[in-house]
């Protein structure tokens, strides 16, 4: 039984690191003003993802590639989120360490059947990166609208988020008070 179950195991592709990337990135991000505690994390990040690969644990099954930003505008998310993709990359979490940038029009639509088309379009596109929905809480406001769509959206998300782990990231963005 055992046999069988570890033939259907999926073997994740072994993606070198890519330490040029990595200290550009590195760079990029430290140059940014203020930001210490998300600089902190993602420093600490690089840390664990590297001894587990010099482990051999299996980082995509570890820890989750999903993060929530949070805060006024200008303060730099979308910039952090591009950073992030390419360590991700650089690391070789991920395949190819880009990022798609949606925001609540990109993944709703106006009719039955069509939120969950362009969704799923939209987290095709984020394969092997990192799926950035700005605004994110802009797709729960309406909610008791039966023709709002944000719902649905929510909820390919979610499922392609569990069902892919490793596969791709996702970044939220939004204010703080919402």
């Amino acid at each position: 039984i055992k046999d069988i179950f570890r033939k259907k195991e999926h073997k994740g592709v072994d993606i070198p690191p890519d330490e040029e990337l990595m200290r550009d990135s590195i760079a990029e991000l430290n140059k940014m003003t203020g930001l210490q505690e998300i600089k902190n994390d993602i420093h600490e990040m690089v840390k664990l993802v590297r001894y587990y690969r010099e482990i051999g644990k299996d980082v995509t099954k570890s820890f989750s590639l999903h993060t929530i930003f949070t805060g006024n505008p200008g303060t730099g998310k979308t910039t952090v989120a591009r950073i992030m993709a390419r360590i991700f990359r650089a690391l070789g979490v991920l395949e190819r360490g880009h990022l798609v940038e949606v925001d609540r029009e990109e993944l709703v639509a106006g009719y039955i059947g069509q939120t969950a088309i362009k969704t799923a379009e939209k987290i095709d596109a984020a394969m092997g990166g990192v799926l950035f929905i700005d605004e994110a809480y802009s797709l729960a406001h309406g909610r008791s609208s039966q023709n709002d769509f944000g719902a649905e959206a929510i909820q390919v998300i979610l499922k392609r988020m569990e069902d892919m782990r490793g596969k791709f990231g996702v970044i939220v963005a939004g204010y703080t008070h919402n």
